[in-house]
C-alpha cells in the first residue's frame, strides 16, 4: 500500500489567512472599520508566549489591530475578570481571546463567563457552545473549526462516514462531534475509560485524536485508508539531549495505514490560527450588521 498523503495545514491556512486579509482590506475601506483583538496573556508560560507572539504577528499581517494585555502570574482572578469587562465596553476591541491555561487560582470558566459571546472568537462561552450545540449561528472554537476545514479540502463528501474523536475536552473533542454530526457522519467519542481503543479506531473512516498523549494511536489501530487529523502536540526528548514535538499518532506506522494524515508540527496548528483571524473578522461583521460583497 502507498503512504498516504500528508494533508498540509500551512498551505490551507495560508489561504484562509489570505482571503481573510482581502476581506479586511475591504471592510476597512468600504466602511471605515478595522477589526481588532485583544489577547490576554496571564503569567510566564513559555508555550503560551510562543503562541501568543505567533498570534499577534498574524493578526496584525492580516491588517487587524492587535491589542496585547500582560498580566504578572500573581493577578488576582477578579483583576482578570475586570480587564475583560474594559475590553468588552471597548468599541475597538471586536474579539477577546484569554490565552490558556491560565494559573491554577483562576478559574478559566468564570473568565470566560464575563466575555460577551459577540467577542468571544475561541468559542468557549456557554452561550456560544449552546449556538453550536442547536445549529444556530455562533462563534465556533477555533481547533474544531480547523479540523472541519482541513477534512472538507481533502474529502469532497464524508457523509455517512464513521468518524471517531480520541479525546472529549469542551476545546476540541465535544464541539467537533456536533461539527461532523452536521455533516451527517455517524460519530463516536472515545477517552480513557473506553475500551478497547485500538478496536473503536479500526472501524473508524475519520480519526481525530486530540488528548496529549505521545504516539498513543499505533499504526495498525488504523483503518486502511482512514483520514487521520492529529492535534496533538508533545514536546518529546530526542537524540543528543535535544527535543522535537510529536503528535498523539505513532505518525511514522501510521503513514502505511492511512489514505491521508496531518503531520504534527504542520496540521492543525496552523488551522488553528487562521481560523482565530476568520472568527475575528466574522465578530466585527456580525458587530456592525455588515455583509461584504463577494464574501463567502
Amino acid at each position: 500500500m502507498p503512504q498516504a498523503k500528508l494533508i498540509d495545514g500551512h498551505a490551507l491556512a495560508a489561504t484562509i489567512r489570505a482571503k481573510t486579509a482581502n476581506d479586511v482590506a475591504q471592510l476597512r475601506r468600504e466602511h471605515s472599520i478595522t477589526p481588532g483583538l485583544a489577547v490576554v496573556l496571564v503569567g510566564d508560560n513559555q508555550a503560551s508566549q510562543v503562541y501568543v507572539r505567533n498570534k499577534i504577528t498574524k493578526v496584525t499581517q492580516a491588517g487587524m489591530h492587535s491589542f496585547q494585555h500582560i498580566l504578572d502570574a500573581s493577578v488576582s482572578e477578579h483583576d482578570v475578570v475586570q480587564l475583560v469587562s474594559r475590553l468588552n465596553d471597548d468599541p475597538l476591541i471586536n474579539g477577546i481571546l484569554v490565552q490558556l491555561p491560565l494559573p491554577p487560582h483562576i478559574d478559566p470558566a468564570a473568565v470566560t463567563a464575563k466575555i460577551q459571546p459577540e467577542k468571544d472568537v475561541d468559542g468557549f462561552h456557554v452561550i456560544n457552545v449552546g449556538k453550536l450545540s442547536v445549529g444556530r449561528d455562533g462563534m465556533v472554537p477555533c481547533t474544531p473549526m480547523g479540523c472541519m476545514a482541513l477534512l472538507k479540502n481533502h474529502l469532497d463528501n464524508f457523509s455517512g462516514f464513521r468518524a471517531l474523536i480520541v479525546g472529549r475536552s469542551n476545546i476540541v473533542g465535544k464541539p467537533l462531534s456536533v461539527l461532523l454530526l452536521r455533516e451527517n457522519c455517524t460519530v463516536t467519542i472515545a477517552h480513557s475509560r473506553t475500551r478497547n481503543l485500538s478496536d473503536e479506531c479500526r472501524q473508524a473512516d475519520i480519526l481525530v485524536v486530540a488528548v496529549g498523549q505521545p504516539r498513543l494511536i499505533k499504526g495498525d489501530w488504523i483503518k486502511e485508508g482512514a483520514t487521520v487529523i492529529d492535534v496533538g502536540v508533545n514536546r518529546i526528548e530526542a537524540e543528543a539531549g535535544r527535543s522535537k514535538l510529536v503528535g498523539d499518532v505513532d505518525f511514522d506506522s501510521a503513514l502505511n495505514r492511512a489514505g491521508a494524515i496531518t503531520p504534527v508540527p504542520g496540521g492543525v496548528g496552523p488551522m488553528t490560527v487562521a481560523c482565530l483571524l476568520r472568527n475575528t473578522l466574522e465578530a466585527t461583521l456580525a458587530q456592525s450588521n455588515i455583509k461584504l460583497s463577494g464574501s463567502s
